[in-house]
This record gives structure tokens, sequence and C-alpha cells, in this order.
């Protein structure tokens, strides 16, 4: 092989990995994190998360996503190490899909559909439908399909690149030799695994191995080991996302290992003592990109078929390997920041929905922080400041955490609509945070009222109860809409914002009256006044999340919509805040 084929080779092998990585990458997309979110209703059924791992793999093509999205899955607390054993042998299965479709390559017929059949034959029209839709159509859907066209398209042709620039090395009798010592079982399983631990994708490094077939000079006696080792090696990117997770994740990743360590050992037992008595004949023929993939499907298969039974054992072996009174469990924040995994980060469409499950626990705090507050109002206890201020604390965490997460995200490939997500959830963890923030302030004027002995008059208190109760229900009514993204619970709490920032002009005008009368003092009238102005911009804050939850399903600008709502001719409006006047009328 001279300069030039080396070139070609290389050409051809950066073509095909860039393709495997566009194909997969565009899939992932394409399922805008389904098939991932498939996992998180597992059940104990070890048969329905073998299939369920071996669908979602077939659909994203890649094995070790699959794997590492287990493992996070477990470190969230999402997914049981016992559920995620039988999900990680369907994984093994699923990427031998792969294998079968670069199989074409090695297709060769006169007649003209099984022609059609060959990467040469069908890649350029795949190529040319994935261009037009990349450059005519405005769809994101439609250019995420011609995404995958071309993907598949590269992968294609770098597959045939590969094979055309080594089919001279057939000729070469120093490269015969060395795929003569990878005939050794060792030293071709320590290949396998080499390569694979490299390239960290075992359909990959597969593709390469079929690729090689081109030469002839690949025979099933070589090829056999190296793909064991193969299924070795690609454990490595399961164990490197295990690195810093919990205890169960760390384990998942060595179910991942010891599946195919074990699997691998008794198939090639079983296999080379059969072949010591039986001398099979077709281990010195050469292998074609058919032989590798249906050798590739056998070992997965029958691996799985014998360990499958076994998956108690695999999981004790874990648990073993990794005991809990070594390595003790990191003590966690007791919330739900485990979802916020950088794994899923590889997947945008799961990390969207992950990020918008601790919205949703953010969303509970924020709600639990203002209802507390309130309670200090008519009943002060000590404790219950503390508790806001904690929960404060825990909002300023989440904003944190939750704002770091999502700025990441935003930097991957996100689809319009999780792009559009990513956005609103920007916005509404300011407005639970700010929340949290008005809640201690109420509080600190609760702890004022109470160290100076402080009381409203018996009027004021009734009025106030209706107002606190007011402010209460559009809280608990714009986070159950953020939750439920429920558009007419949202919808409704537009005009009773309205009510209460009437309710606070009244309630303050009311206070003017009694002050003047001299039923209350200036004091009290500027802690109601700190009070108000708190309630209120929670109540903002409301209206804020609620058009928030409305822009998650209809494309409207927040101030465009608030200013429409409030137009005269609007009735339905109208009717809607005399409702609220009725329902929150002052005695």
């Amino acid at each position: 092989m001279d300069i030039f084929g080396v070139l070609s080779l290389v050409g051809g092998l950066a073509m095909f990995l860039f393709g495997m990585q566009v194909l997969g990458d565009a899939l992932s997309k394409t399922s805008g994190g389904r098939m991932e979110k498939i996992l998180e209703k597992m059940t104990n059924n070890p048969i329905k998360g073998v299939l369920l791992g071996a669908l979602v793999t077939g659909v994203i093509q890649s094995s070790s996503a699959t794997t590492v999205m287990v493992v996070g899955f477990v470190n969230a607390g999402i997914m049981k190490l016992s559920q995620a054993v039988g999900v990680i042998m369907g994984a093994n299965i699923g990427t031998t899909i792969t294998s079968w479709l670069l199989s074409l390559v090695g297709v060769e017929s006169d007649n003209f559909w099984i022609q059609m059949l060959k990467p040469t034959s069908f890649s350029p029209i795949l190529a040319l439908i994935g261009i037009i839709l990349l450059m005519v159509c405005k769809k994101e859907k439609l250019k995420d399909i011609g995404t995958i066209l071309l993907g598949f398209a590269v992968l294609m042709f770098g597959m045939d690149t590969m094979s055309a620039a080594v089919k001279p090395l057939a000729d070469v009798p120093e490269f015969t030799g060395i795929l003569t010592m990878f005939a050794n079982p060792f030293f071709g399983l320590l290949a396998g695994l080499v390569l694979t631990a490299i390239i960290q994708s075992s359909s990959a490094s597969v593709g390469i191995l079929q690729a090689l077939c081109a030469t002839g000079s690949v025979s099933f006696a070589v090829a056999f080991p190296i793909i064991m080792g193969q299924n070795i090696g690609t454990c490595v990117t399961a164990l490197l996302s295990g690195i810093g997770a919990s205890k169960n994740a760390r384990r998942a990743s060595l179910v991942h290992l010891y599946f195919n360590v074990i699997g691998t050992a008794i198939f090639m037992i079983l296999f080379y003592t059969v072949n010591w008595f039986l001398k099979f004949p077709f281990m010195e023929e050469a292998a074609g990109p058919m032989g590798i993939a249906i050798v590739h499907t056998a070992f997965n298969v029958t691996a799985t078929i014998i360990l499958l039974p076994f998956s108690k054992v695999l999981e004790k072996l874990a648990v073993l390997t990794i005991p809990d009174k070594d390595s003790p469990e990191k003590e966690g924040t007791g919330h739900g920041f485990a979802l916020l995994d950088e794994r899923f980060l590889e997947v945008p469409g799961l990390a969207v929905e992950q990020c918008w499950n601790v919205a949703g626990e953010m969303a509970d705090y924020a709600q639990t922080a203002i209802s507390k507050a309130r309670s200090l109002i008519d009943d002060f206890d000590n404790d219950i400041l503390n508790e806001v201020i904690k929960l404060e604390d825990v909002l300023d965490k989440y904003e944190d955490e939750l704002g770091s997460y999502l700025m990441k995200l935003s930097g991957k490939g996100l689809s319009e609509k999780d792009s559009h997500i990513v956005s609103i959830l920007l916005h509404c963890i300011g407005d639970f945070e700010r929340i949290g923030d008005h809640a201690v302030q109420i509080a600190h004027s609760a702890l004022e009222m109470h160290e100076k002995n402080l009381h409203f008059s018996t009027q004021a208190d009734k009025e106030l109860t209706i107002y606190l109760r007011a402010v209460g229900d559009i809280v608990k009514q714009s986070v159950g809409a953020f939750k439920s993204l429920n558009l007419d619970a949202a919808k409704g709490v537009e005009p009773l914002e309205e009510t209460i920032d009437y309710l606070s002009d009244e309630l303050m005008s009311r206070h003017v009256r009694r002050l003047r009368k001299g039923e209350c003092t200036i004091e009290m009238g500027f802690i109601l006044a700190d009070i108000m102005n708190n309630f209120e911009r929670v109540s903002d804050h409301c209206s804020n999340i609620a058009i928030s939850a409305i822009q998650e399903s209809v494309d409207v600008d927040a101030h465009h919509y608030s200013e429409e709502l409030r137009m005269p001719e609007n009735k339905d409006f109208s009717n809607a805040v005399d409702e609220c006047m009725k329902k929150y009328a002052l005695p």
C-alpha cells in the first residue's frame, strides 16, 4: 500500500467515524429523548428490560450511549440497579443492528434490486435526499431527517472507502502475518479490546473489522477473538461515566463489564472446546462483513440467554465489588439535583425533561416558603421562621444548580422546542427564587411585629385574611399550572393577579382612613406596606410563571399577551376579574 492508499484509508476511516457520530446525534435529537424516557418507566421484569434496552439502542445506534444513560438513571435514583441489568443486556443486542447495516457493503449479485442494496448504489440517493431536505425545508423535523440520511450516507461512503483502501493489503505478507498472530485467542481478544477502548464504540470497531474483510485475509479464526475483545472494550465508556457517581451507578457500569467478561469467557470456552473436538472447517475461511455481523449477534444473544437467569448474580457481584462498608455514599443535599446528571447532556431531549422535573420541585419549595411566611403573620413561631430562611437557601441552591445546568444544555444541539423550553425555565427559576426572597422579607416583618408586640386591628385582620387567601390561591394555581402545563389554570392566574393589585390598593386606602380616625398607628402602616408590597410582588412573579406555562404550548409574547388581556373589548378577562372580585370581596 502506497501513501495514497494510506490517505484513502485514513480519509475513509474519518468519514466512517464522522458519519456514525452525525447519525447517532441526529437520531437522538429526532427522538427528542423519547427513547430514553421509556427507560424511566422500567419495571422489575428483566425480559422487558432486555427488549427495551435493545429497542432504545437500535434507535439511537449506540450501546455505549444507552449504558451511560442507564448509569445516569441509577445515579439519579430513577432506576434501580436490578432494573439496569436487563437494559444493559438488551443494549448489547441492540448494537448488533449497526453491524447488519454495515454488512450491506459485502452484497454481491447481478440482480438489479440486490445491487441497489449496496452502499455505493443507495448512499448517493440518500445523500441527495438528505441535502435537499437540509437546504430547502424550513421545518426542523425535516432538517433532522435530512441530517440522518446524510450521516448514514457518509457512514456508508466511509465504510466503502475503507474497504477499497485495504484491499491491496491482501498482497502484503507482513499484513497477513499480523492477522495470523491475532488468530491466537488471547492476542485477538486484546486487539479488539484495545481498539474499542480507544474509539469507545463497539459499533465503530466492528465496522472497521468488517472493512478489513475486504482484503480476504481475515479468517473467522482471526475475527472471532477480536469480536469478543470488542464487546469487553465497549465497557470503558460506561466505566468512565461511573467515576464520581453514586455506588449503585458505579455498580451498574460494573454489571456491564461483568456481563461482557463472563459472557466472553463462557462463549470462548464453549466455542474453542467444541472446535477442538470437531475442527470447524469455516474457521480458516475468509470472513465477510455479514459473517462478522452473524458472529457479533450470536455472541450477544447467546450471552444474554445464558446470563439473564443469573441477573441477580451479576447484581450481587457488583455489590460485592463495591460494598456498602467501603467508599461510603456521599451525603446528598436531600433535593433532586441528582436529576441534573452530566450524562443526560448527551441526550438533550431527556436533559430538558429532567430540568422541568427539577424546576417543578423548586416550584413546590417556593410555594411552601410563601405558605409558611403567611402563617407567621397570624401566629409567629421561631421554628417556622428558621424553616422559611432555610427554604430560601434551598431555592438559591436550586437557582444556581439548575441555572448552570441549563446554560450547559443550551450549548448542545437542542431542537427548536427544547431550546424554547430552556429559555422558559431560565426565566421561571428566577421567579421561584424571588418568591423565596419575598417570603423571607415577609417573615422578617412578622418577626418585627412579634418583637414589638404589635397587632392589626380587628377590621384590618379580617381584610388581611381575605388578601392572604387570594395570595395563597394565586401561588398554588400558578405552581400547579407550571407543573402540569394546564392552560386553563394558567389563564386563570392573570385575573387573580389583577384582583390582588386592586386589594393591595384598597387595603392601604382603608388603613389610611383608620389612621386618620386614630384606629391604627403609623408604625403598623409601615409594616403593612412592607407586607403588602412583598405579597404584590409575589403575585407578579406568579403571573410571569403562568405566562411561561402558556408559552410552553402557545407561542406568545409575554408583554403583548398581558396587554391584550386588559383591552376593554376583552370581555372574558373582565368577567373573570369580576368573578375574582366577588370571591375575594372585602367586608
